[in-house]
């Protein structure tokens, strides 16, 4: 892999970067360029002398490449200098055995990640990197800030070092959390450590952030208030494990300890695991990480996504129940509420569809002729199975539309006499600013259409969602501890003018208002 060049090169010692190779994203969705609910990012942390801790996370973050497909990176600390490595693509495309290799330590931070503050460069990968009064910093960042404009005009009235202000190379909020807690001083101008900047700094961080940083000696892990998104403690013999699902524990053998508590920052060292508390605890935990981020084989909350999922299908079959044949699903999140609307309607359950395992990043942009028919290439319906059956075809969410749009109409090409749609979340209506990219508001199909009109914008002989309570009934999890704001717009915190949210808030001066424009200056600022 090369170095990169002077004007992308990561401020490292010695620098392992490099070069942008493409967009890196693995399209999860069944036509070409159509983008669904994209994923949130995955990260994981792990302080074990004695272990291959490279390896180790290389692994880890295998088990969350789901979560973000765009680029991947390992931070290691061999107690005197941390090492980076980062690039573009999947976490088996960005490493090997050479560059795992030259990653020698005990400690590690990894990162996979999916944008949702600042644009799909090799700037913006993670663990993003800093040097301290102290030492260094490396941070990774699932989840996404509200105050971002805020913590810009904060990183710009850090102390000058030199004459000159903290430079900020990247254009995301992980990367200005990374330099707050690399640049605060007490009353006297004294440089912190970054556990008494992390007492200072995370209370004023607002939005979704599930924290694993270390500097050359610790690993650090902290999850906001609202533990919005998951974060977990693990056991190794030699060591500990932080990271995004409890999946990635299972991967690399490491026991469940328990989940990191929402408004904790916890330190593990030669010394052992200490935790304190930044803030008071206020569940709101994201609901759609059982109904579709999160992979079936993790817990949150002491909840197993699955059966989740599952139960899901069950509750789905007794509010929209379907005469007919055959219940399919749409391969492979669908599944899981496709086996529970089965076992409920006593409607057998079938393989309808084949995906192909293969189907991943392409550079081959397809012509619009092409593009129509590229659901095949993700997609093939068993004509034997479906032709002249009465479908019930169950998905876990509708954003746009328009994949469930073409998987109609191929189906009745294939000769499916009916097709009913069934999902097993509710109307999406609302954005996400805390971690997940959905379409903005007005591209959502269900903000504007009623459930009758969208069944028949998408060709279907009947479409039904399930209902709020069903969904969350379903997860077992109080509803007043779960955010569903993308269903119903109750967001769990208040959110700030919409000109100071957007992924490429610190990208451009086009934003109205004087904040913004002080925030993109703050991030340009020599």
């Amino acid at each position: 892999m090369q170095n990169a060049p002077d004007s992308e090169r990561c401020t490292i010692s010695p620098t392992l970067g490099g070069v942008p190779r493409g967009d890196g994203r693995l399209n999860h969705d069944l036509l070409p360029g159509e983008k669904g609910p994209q994923d949130a990012c995955g990260v994981f942390g792990v302080w074990a002398p004695g272990e291959e801790v490279a390896k180790l996370t290389y692994f880890g973050l295998y088990a969350l490449q789901h979560r973000g497909q765009e680029s991947a990176g390992i931070a290691v600390s061999n107690g005197s200098q941390i090492l980076v490595f980062k690039d573009m693509g999947l976490v088996s495309q960005v490493f090997d055995e050479t560059s795992l290799g030259s990653l020698q330590g005990h400690i590690a931070v990894g990162h996979a990640r999916y944008s949702t503050t600042g644009a799909s460069v090799w700037e913006n990968a993670q663990p993003t990197f800093r040097a301290t009064a102290h030492g260094s910093i490396a941070l990774g960042h699932n989840g996404n800030l509200v105050n971002t404009a805020q913590l810009a005009e904060m990183v710009a009235d850090l102390p000058k070092e030199n004459g000159r202000s903290p430079k900020v190379a990247a254009t995301n909020d992980t990367d200005l959390v990374t330099a707050l807690l690399a640049g605060q001083r007490d009353d006297e101008g004294q440089p912190l450590t970054i556990e008494e900047a992390a007492a200072k700094v995370l209370p004023q961080v607002q939005g979704a952030f599930s924290l694993v940083f270390m500097n050359e000696h610790t690993l650090y892990a902290a999850r906001d208030p609202q533990g919005i998104r998951p974060l977990v403690l693990g056991r190794l013999e030699r060591g500990w494990v932080i990271a995004s699902e409890s999946a990635a524990l299972d991967i690399c053998g490491a026991s469940y300890v328990r989940e990191i508590e929402p408004g904790e920052f916890v330190a593990i060292d030669e010394n052992g695991l200490r935790s304190s508390r930044f803030a008071e605890a206020k569940p709101k935990g994201c609901v759609f990480e059982y109904v579709y981020l999160a992979r079936p084989d993790t817990d949150i909350a002491g909840r197993n996504v699955y059966l989740s999922r599952v139960e899901m299908g069950r509750r789905l079959a007794k509010e929209a129940p379907a005469e007919a044949d055959l219940v399919i699903a749409t391969p492979e999140s669908g599944t899981p509420a496709a086996i529970g609307y089965a076992e409920a309607s006593g409607i057998p359950f079938g393989a309808g569809l084949v995906k192909n395992a293969y189907v991943g990043r392409t550079f081959i942009q397809p012509s619009q002729t092409i593009r129509q028919l590229g659901i095949r290439l993700k997609l093939n319906p068993l004509k034997e199975v479906i032709k002249g059956k009465r479908l019930v075809v169950v998905d876990d969410s509708i954003v746009r539309g328009n994949t469930q749009r073409a998987l109609v109409r191929m189906l009745r090409e294939a000769g499916a006499a009916e097709v009913h749609i069934r999902i097993s979340s509710p109307p999406v209506k609302w954005p996400c600013f805390f971690g997940i990219d959905f379409a903005t508001r007005a591209e959502l199909i269900a903000n504007g259409m009623t459930i009758e009109e969208i069944g028949t914008s998408l060709g279907a002989d009947s479409l039904s969602y399930i209902s709020i309570d069903g969904m969350i009934e379903a997860t077992t999890i109080a509803k007043p501890n779960l955010c569903r704001a993308c269903f119903d717009g109750e967001y769990p915190m208040d959110l700030p003018d919409p000109e100071l949210l957007g992924k490429q808030l610190l990208e451009t001066e086009l934003a109205a208002g004087p904040a913004a424009t002080a925030a993109a200056d703050a991030i340009r600022r020599p």
